[in-house]
């Protein structure tokens, strides 16, 4: 077992706080940091559900990628969801501890784990983030074996598992693919990046219609083939690689601890419209 601080310690020296983006709430948000941990459970997202599978696994502690408060906060009443989950967490000993842009500028952190996932072998940062060390920043641009842009498209969807969103793609699919850039979650302000570093193909989530535009028109032939799969879907990933960092650090410090992802989907797209001639 370790104690919150303790925990909360180690998780701070793999996502350092100053790496996060100056609006991000990170770290510890409820709970004893003097508490005892025996179980962490990990979600992208605090949500009732969430929360009660953490509590049904005999979590003390929750760590998520997305902040539960990320605006102004005026009550914790149980009149609204927020609310809600605060009190659950409390009522149950139950800690909440967020690693958020901090998390995605770590190395490794949420890019290098969809790159794995999608066997893209990570090289370099697509951003990298000034006075950092080596390595540290947004996104990731790596290499993959040799494959048409429709077929990346479907190795995307099969390796991620995307919900009913489906994936996305905007760009010409006429190329190979053998360098790719990824971007776990809301990646849409890396696109001029991607673009000079010259990858075939983008992957990340959050795209927007004028965004897709602007960079097919900005960039002509030269526009990377943009591929949203999904912000959940490209985050999961990392849920996974980090529990199992957190064994390591911890175990190097002689405590053990049980680390449980969490099943529950808060991908809040759950379904789409069947299209016309189809069953």
């Amino acid at each position: 077992m370790a104690t919150v601080a303790q925990i909360v310690d180690a998780l701070e020296q793999r996502y350092r706080p100053q790496w996060a983006e100056p609006w991000d709430a990170v770290g510890l948000s409820v709970g004893d940091p003097s508490a005892t941990v025996s179980t962490v459970a990990w979600a992208l997202d605090a949500t009732q559900a969430t929360v009660e599978q953490a509590l049904a696994a005999g979590a003390e502690l929750l760590v998520t990628h997305h902040p539960l408060f990320l605006d102004a906060v005026h009550s914790v009443a149980t009149t609204s969801a927020r609310g809600r989950v605060v009190q659950q967490l409390i009522a149950n000993g139950c800690a909440l501890f967020s690693a958020h842009t901090n998390a995605d500028r770590a190395n490794p952190g949420v890019s290098d784990a969809l790159a794995l996932a999608l066997a893209v072998e990570p090289v370099e940062p697509l951003e990298a983030l000034q006075g950092a060390a080596v390595g540290i920043g947004l996104g990731r641009i790596g290499r993959i074996g040799p494959m048409s842009g429709q077929q990346f498209i479907d190795h995307v969807a099969a390796a991620l598992g995307v919900g009913p969103a489906g994936v996305r793609a905007a760009g010409s699919i006429d190329r190979t693919v053998t360098t790719v850039a990824v971007c776990g979650g809301a990646g849409a302000s890396a696109i001029d990046a991607a673009a000079r570093a010259g990858v075939g193909a983008y992957v990340t989530a959050d795209i927007s219609h004028h965004r897709a535009i602007d960079a097919l028109e900005q960039y002509g032939s030269a526009a990377p083939l943009l591929i949203d799969a999904g912000h959940f879907a490209t985050e999961r990933p990392w849920l996974t690689m980090a529990a199992d960092l957190l064994v390591s650090d911890l175990a190097s410090q002689g405590s053990t601890v049980e680390q449980v992802v969490l099943s529950a989907i808060t991908d809040p797209w759950s379904a789409q419209a069947t299209r016309r001639g189809q069953e």
